[in-house]
């Protein structure tokens, strides 16, 4: 017989499982439990009933006719055995259902209970991993595996204590009934029918799932297809391509259309084995029902009876395939979620790390390396000190690997050789928590939760009084144009802050430093992206924010650092210059150099705007054609 055979993954996955089933904090959950057990008894000791109270009922219906149709005018049996048999059936198949839906409405807190422990753990687990980890997995991934293993318990719990055990419970008594009951030609034919049905079910189900598979892949390309061509709508309106995309998108729906089709005709397929397996076994019970009555050796209740228990056992066992499909697919989700869990942080607090005490914010790398990948360093033997509330500037070609350390700064990664302390701290020996609450960062693209200004401003201190917020927001000069909004400060941001102009969610970004109040600052190029214009209005804004604050800038225009106390040059992972702005013009090197080039690059673009300007006044050209000046 074919069976479901968890693989030592799976079995390991029950194990871990076992725990938020059975917690051992909440003994009100594991009375729960051992009350939802005892009531599966109890309502299949009543379902097992049932057929007897039809038995009795049709027995002494035909006691009470002697087998044929009574006069009109005898009627006095009504009240008697008949009727009470009957009322008693019809009572026992209503405390049979009061007995399951109390039964699952009980354990559904034993369920959603482990749902919510075990999706907690996984989505603590994932903040504290490293940013290495997040940066090889896709976000929509993750997500997607937090959503199917909460689902993997829901279902994993449901189905196994809610249907997979009161089935075999059922099994069980049934047998014992046509032990009791019948004799053993009955138990062999029901046992013989369980046991091919299971078979088959498992079989039509392992070949429906593949079908299922190659469907749901259809239509996921299919959508996928339909998103990024409706996401690049003007595109394909540029090319002309809407027949080629109409072409694409037929293309999956026409593999979805197949995959459907086969979903449909095996369903049809496993529902019509069941039925004609299920069918010939409750034939071969009745026949022989029928001639032990005509034999004298059982009464016609006894059919009844057979029938009924028959016709109960065929309920749970329509649902074997359903619940072999979601516990087997539950495995697999939670198995996944269980990676998870079991990948370990790249960075760890150490044991016994204390947290982070900061009297001037002084930063020394000392002799620093770094590699993503052993086969490549990017940082090698660099060394520098950034003294308490000065500014130093980091400048170098891109790959230099000038974002690498404000990452270690950040301890997102450990140095493989050297340290890095703050105040004479290895920073390997505080904690995490407590370094980066030291560390206020504005990045160059600044994300915003799809939320409103004032929670994203918020965000920096999360118990900052709204006047507070409000100081933050006019010291970062945002507050004027919040107030110019509908809504004010309770304006969305839209995903990732998408329905704010870049400046604006830098002054947002800003804002929400100076709440927090860092004695560091981390600058990792936060006005590279930014127009002219806007750039001088950010600079202000964050020249006043890093006054008296110890502060790394990673700067990629290099005239928002010239007035910075130390520029470091970066070329290939080391330092190869340091100086304030004017030693660096002077000693004629590679900052030098990188100065010259953006001057003239500036230059041009300056030449050109004044151009245009000129032009467009002379009337040589029109005002719509400014849009092409790179400056805007």
């Amino acid at each position: 017989m074919a069976r479901f055979q968890p693989s030592p993954e799976q079995s390991r996955v029950l194990r871990a499982l076992w725990p938020y089933m059975w917690p051992q904090d909440r003994p009100d959950l594991k009375r729960t439990v051992l009350l939802s057990l005892v009531l599966i008894l109890i309502a299949k000791l009543v379902t097992v009933t049932v057929p007897y109270t039809l038995k009795w009922a049709t027995d002494a219906l035909v006691a009470s006719t002697g087998g044929t149709v009574p006069p009109a005018e005898a009627v006095s049996w009504l009240v008697g055995a008949p009727v009470l048999a009957a009322i008693v059936y019809g009572l026992s198949r209503i405390l049979m259902t009061l007995l399951v839906q109390m039964r699952e409405g009980m354990f559904a807190k034993v369920a959603m209970h482990a749902v919510r422990k075990l999706a907690l753990s996984t989505f603590e687990h994932m903040h504290r991993l490293s940013l290495r980890f997040h940066l090889e997995k896709k976000t929509g991934g993750l997500t997607r595996i937090l959503e199917r293993g909460r689902s993997g318990i829901e279902n994993i719990s449901r189905m196994a204590l809610m249907t997979l055990i009161p089935t075999i419970v059922e099994f069980i008594l049934i047998i014992g009934v046509c032990a009791l009951e019948f004799d053993w030609r009955y138990i062999v034919t029901i046992v013989a029918m369980i046991v091919f049905y299971l078979w088959f079910t498992i079989k039509a189900t392992d070949w429906r799932v593949a079908i299922r598979r190659t469907m749901n892949d259809s239509d996921t390309d299919a959508n996928t297809k339909a998103v990024d061509s409706l996401l690049n709508f003007e595109t394909v309106k540029y090319f002309g391509a809407e027949e080629r995309e109409a072409a694409r998108y037929d293309k999956s729906m026409e593999s979805y259309e197949k995959a459907s089709v086969k979903t449909y005709t095996s369903l049809a397929v496993l529902n019509s084995g069941q039925a004609v397996v299920f069918t010939i076994a409750l034939t071969i019970c009745l026949v022989m029902a029928a001639q032990d009555v005509a034999a004298g050796r059982q009464t016609v209740g006894h059919f009844a009876m057979v029938n009924l228990l028959m016709l109960q056992l065929f309920m749970p066992l329509n649902f074997m395939g359903m619940v072999y499909r979601e516990i087997k697919q539950g495995l697999t989700d939670i198995e996944r979620m269980m990676e998870v869990l079991d990948r370990q942080p790249e960075v760890a607090d150490r044991p016994g790390a204390k947290d982070l005490a900061v009297s001037g914010g002084a930063i020394r790398f000392k002799g620093v390396r770094f590699a993503y990948d052993p086969g490549r360093e990017i940082l090698k033997d660099v060394s520098f000190e950034v003294p308490a509330g000065k500014m130093v500037a980091i400048v170098g070609p891109s790959g230099a690997g000038k974002s690498t350390i404000s990452r270690i700064l950040l301890r997102f990664y450990d140095v493989t050789g050297g340290a890095v302390t703050i105040d004479g701290q290895d920073l390997r020996e505080v904690t995490q928590k407590s370094l980066r609450a030291a560390i206020g960062v504005v990045p160059q693209d600044t994300v915003l939760f799809n939320d409103t200004i004032f929670y994203n401003i918020k965000y920096g201190r999360h118990d900052a009084t709204d006047a507070e917020v409000i100081d933050a927001a006019k010291m970062a000069q945002i507050d004027d144009f919040v107030k110019t909004l509908p809504a004010g400060y309770d304006t969305m941001v839209g995903e990732r802050g998408l329905k704010l102009s870049g400046g604006e969610k830098q002054r947002v970004a800003i804002a929400r430093t100076i709440l927090k109040g860092p004695p560091i600052l981390i600058l990792d190029e936060a006005t590279s992206a930014l127009d002219s214009h806007t750039e001088k209005e950010i600079q202000d804004a964050l020249d006043r924010v890093s006054r008296n604050r110890t502060t790394v800038v990673i700067a990629h225009r290099l005239s928002t650092i010239i007035h910075a106390d130390i520029i470091l040059v970066l070329r290939e992972g080391e330092v190869v210059e340091k100086g304030n702005h004017a030693e660096l013009i002077a000693a004629d090197g590679l900052y030098a150099s990188l100065w010259s080039r953006q001057r003239q690059a500036e230059k041009a673009r300056e030449e050109l705007a004044h151009a245009l300007e000129e032009a467009e006044k002379s009337g040589a050209l029109r005002p719509a054609d400014t849009k092409l000046d790179p400056v805007k």
